[in-house]
Parts: C-alpha cells; sequence; structure tokens
C-alpha cells in the first residue's frame, strides 16, 4: 500500500511539473507577444513577423499586421520581403565557403583578382585585403551620388503611391546609374577611367586604419566571389547555402520569387513603395521570408556549435572571431557597442547579429551562443530606431529555456 501511495505521489508531481512548466512557457509566450504587440503598435508599423529558434526548431512565431494593407492581406511568416543588410551575412558566409574552395585568402589583394586595378586616389600605395572589405576597413567607400542611383524600381508591376516614390526620388534614389551587372559597374565606380569613378568614392585614410560601413565595399566581395567561381552570386549562395538549407522561397531579385508572396513596402501605414531590386543586390537585396530565413538562423547557431552542413567549424570559428583589438581598433569605431567578425556585429551583449534598412524595410536577426536561442523580425516599413523591439528579443533569448 505504501509503496501504491509513493508511486502515485510521484505520477502526482511529474505530472504537476509538467503542467507547470506548460503553464509558465505560456505566460512568457504571452508576455512577449504582448509586448511585441505594443512596439508594433507604438511604431505603427504595417506588418511585422517575429520569430525565435534554438538549434533544432521555431520556439515562438507572432506575425502583426498586413504585407498588404489595402488588400487586407496579413503579413505572415510566409510573407517575403527585401531584409536589408541582414544580407551581408549571407557574403559571410559565401565568403568563407569560398576560401574553403581556396578560391583566396582574406588577406588576399583585390588587385591580385579583379580584371582592373583599385587605386584609392587618397592614398595611391594602399594595398586593400578581402579582410578589410568584410570588416568596413577598405577605405571603398559608398558615393551616395552614385549608390543610391543604382537601384532599379518596378513601378508597371503593381500599384504603389506616387507621393512615397517621389520622396524616395529626391532622397537621391533616381535611377541613373544604368549597369545591369556588378562587373560593368564596379569597373565604372572603381577603375581609374570609369565613368563614376571619383575620389568621394573613397576615404581618406589607409585602408585597414579607419572604419566606414561601406554597402559597396561589402558588394564588391560577392564580386570577387563571381570571378573566381565562374557562377553568378546568385548562383553560388542558391548552391551552397540557400539550396541545402530549403529556402525555396528566397531570391535576389524581384523575378526569382512569387510575386504574390512579396510584402508591399511601406513609408508610413498606408503609401507604399514600387518593388524593387539592387543593382549590388549581395550587399541588400534578398528577399525571403521569415520562415525561410529562420532555417538560416538555426544553421548559424548550428554551425557555431560546430555543424558542417555549410561549412568547416574552422571557418565559423573564423567568421565569428572578433576583428580589432580593444587597444588598437581603427578609427571611427566604438568597441564599447560591438566588435566586427566577418561582416557579423560581434555584440557586448554576448550576441552575434545584423540588423538591416532600406525603403520600406526594418530588419534584424541574432543569436545568442550561451543559450542556444536566436530570434529576429522583418517589417514593411523602414524603422529608424529598431531598439524596443530588438531588446524585448535579446531578453528573450537571455535565458535557456
Amino acid at each position: 500500500m505504501i509503496r501504491k501511495i509513493v508511486i502515485n505521489s510521484l505520477i502526482i508531481c511529474v505530472t504537476l511539473g509538467v503542467t507547470l512548466n506548460k503553464v509558465n512557457a505560456q505566460f512568457k509566450a504571452d508576455s512577449l507577444t504582448y509586448n511585441l504587440k505594443a512596439a508594433f503598435l507604438k511604431d505603427s508599423l504595417p506588418g511585422l513577423s517575429v520569430v525565435l529558434v534554438n538549434a533544432h526548431k521555431v520556439i515562438y512565431q507572432k506575425n502583426f499586421g498586413y504585407a498588404d494593407v489595402g488588400g487586407k492581406v496579413p503579413y505572415t511568416t510566409s510573407t517575403v520581403q527585401n531584409i536589408g543588410s541582414v544580407s551581408k551575412t549571407v557574403i559571410a558566409v559565401a565568403l568563407m565557403k569560398a576560401i574553403e574552395l581556396k578560391y583566396f585568402t582574406l588577406e588576399t589583394d583585390i588587385n591580385e583578382i579583379l580584371p582592373f586595378k583599385v587605386v584609392n586616389p587618397n592614398q595611391p600605395d594602399s594595398k586593400i585585403t578581402i579582410r578589410e572589405l568584410a570588416n568596413h576597413t577598405s577605405g571603398i567607400i559608398d558615393n551616395p551620388e552614385i549608390y543610391s542611383n543604382s537601384y532599379k524600381f518596378y513601378p508597371k508591376l503593381r500599384s504603389y503611391d506616387s507621393t512615397a516614390f517621389g520622396l524616395l526620388q529626391q532622397l537621391g534614389f533616381g535611377g541613373k546609374v544604368k549597369d545591369t551587372t556588378m562587373k560593368s559597374f564596379f569597373y565604372n565606380y572603381l577603375a581609374q577611367d570609369g565613368k563614376y569613378y571619383s575620389k568621394a568614392n573613397f576615404g581618406q585614410g589607409l585602408a585597414g586604419g579607419a572604419s566606414t560601413y561601406s554597402n559597396v565595399g561589402s558588394a564588391l566581395v560577392a564580386y570577387l566571389i563571381e570571378i573566381k567561381s565562374g557562377l553568378s552570386y546568385a548562383d553560388f549562395t542558391s548552391k551552397y547555402i540557400l539550396a541545402p538549407l530549403k529556402m525555396a522561397h528566397s531570391g535576389w531579385s524581384v523575378s526569382s520569387v512569387n510575386l504574390k508572396d512579396l510584402a508591399r513596402l511601406y513609408y508610413d501605414q498606408s503609401r507604399c513603395f514600387p518593388l524593387y531590386d539592387l543593382l549590388t543586390y549581395p550587399d541588400g537585396g534578398l528577399k525571403t521570408s521569415a520562415a525561410d530565413l529562420s532555417k538560416y538562423l538555426m544553421a548559424m547557431i548550428n554551425g557555431y556549435h560546430g555543424d558542417k552542413t555549410l561549412l568547416d567549424p574552422v571557418s565559423f570559428k573564423t567568421m565569428f572571431a572578433p576583428q580589432f583589438s580593444k587597444e588598437h581598433p581603427p578609427k571611427n569605431i566604438n568597441l564599447t557597442y560591438r566588435n566586427k567578425g566577418i561582416f557579423w556585429n560581434l555584440y557586448t551583449n554576448g550576441t552575434i547579429g545584423h540588423d538591416g534598412d532600406d525603403p520600406g524595410v526594418g530588419t534584424f536577426l541574432f543569436f545568442n551562443p550561451g543559450t542556444g536561442i536566436g530570434g529576429l523580425f522583418l517589417t514593411n516599413k523602414y524603422l529608424p530606431n529598431k531598439q524596443l523591439i530588438v531588446d524585448i528579443l535579446v531578453k528573450a533569448a537571455s535565458c535557456k529555456p
């Protein structure tokens, strides 16, 4: 009789423990949803998708608002949109794969690969390496007179708000750059006889000596991969990243994804822009969904802990290694908030990630190596300050389940 009572008591305790864990998890999820909804409303976002993952599965997902406000089309984890500079983390993975394939090393001089010579007119004797492109210290910078004009808009594909598009054009998104390939663009931007060549395309300091965030420099890494692989960057990343991760709804151009899945990108809650691509598409042009991006995020978490699906462990270790010493950092960077890996940001709160911005785009992707939990969000409106949503997700990922 005593044995039976003990067994029954253990069963009750185990059942109660499981029930309490479920209740606690549901309470945390409800609290997270409440906080995210408050942020969604505060920032007047059209749509928002949020996902948390561990190394093996999605552990939380929630969607708010609309992919198409006028058509009342809900924003879901399957909604596809541009993700801005989160795309640069894909360049990082592609770069490490290219190094594994022995195309070059991080210390390779870019002039050993390019079919034309790059000379910084402000520092003509300065050598530029791939590492310096990957940590934004190359001295190749974004000339807004050229870079903004390299965006290609498609006003005939579907309706848009002419006022919103007019505002973009006033900001320099005029489509004046007519190149159709990265090959021609980089020649015209970087070669001394190129039609966009200017001192304004370059910084003042020696390569490696000053940090200046560079979309052009980032995309140049992808062009180097194209040269050595004989594949377009889109095909290279499809072969080595998107296809292995079964990211079937992701692509680098409007034509590569299903138009009906694409979110409208908004200036505010009612006025949207035309669809667009980037000429230097590797630096910010990936179009993907929260569902697909969660597969990528899980692969990064697993890779950090030794998984070989995408890269060898040593490549992941190199990609996430701090690039700058505290004693001798380059100019213009404050290591109080973050260091740099190979394109990735190494935040001092212990997380690794990257954010993204573009017209009608606000995104963030990160993971916490200590807890093995990562998160992301996509919204179809530019968000000047992402910190509220970022803080909510970072806090949610800071505790092991």
